[in-house]
């Protein structure tokens, strides 16, 4: 059997208990067709990047699934049928990962770090920092033997009144 990962995104206007439910009938699917479901998340009534049949939000869910082909065809069947689902993604993958996904794991908005403007929506506008370029490594020899002159230039007057005196 081969492994793979499928997310949909379900209508907005339907509630989580009949996502939910939607999720454990495409389950039911996989399980008659001989394979399994390992991971099942829900991620949330989130807002799409465009808008998918009118719709500007959706609810995500996340299955993990070890199944024969002809299984996850039956599944992918079945979801283009439904009109609660309306939009979905199924790849193979190497190995399932049981630790829960990104999605899951990462924090909210507010915990992620700003960078003083940077990047586009900053203070800035959007536009990219100037830096100034690399100093070459010629001019960096070039002023460390100017540094030397001065510091010898400056110990020779001294010795000099040392010695007269």
């Amino acid at each position: 059997m081969a492994f793979y990962e499928s997310v949909f995104i379900a209508r907005p206007d339907i509630s989580t208990a009949q996502v939910e439910a939607l999720t454990q009938r495409l389950t039911e699917i996989v399980e008659s067709g001989g394979g399994r479901v390992t991971k099942n998340e829900y991620w949330g009534l989130k807002n799409l990047a465009y808008r998918i049949k009118k719709n500007r939000k959706g609810h995500y869910s996340l299955l993990n699934i070890d199944a024969p082909s002809e299984a996850v065809g039956e599944y992918e069947r079945n979801m283009r049928l439904s009109e609660d689902v309306l939009r979905y993604l199924t790849v193979r993958v190497d190995a399932l990962d049981d630790n829960p996904s990104i999605m899951m794991t990462r924090g909210s908005r507010d915990d992620r770090g700003r960078g003083r403007g940077r990047g586009f929506g900053g203070r800035d506008g959007g536009r990219p920092q100037q830096s100034a370029p690399p100093a070459a490594p010629a001019a960096a020899k070039a002023d460390e033997a100017k540094a030397e002159a001065a510091k010898t230039e400056t110990a020779k007057p001294d010795e000099a009144k040392e010695t007269t005196e």
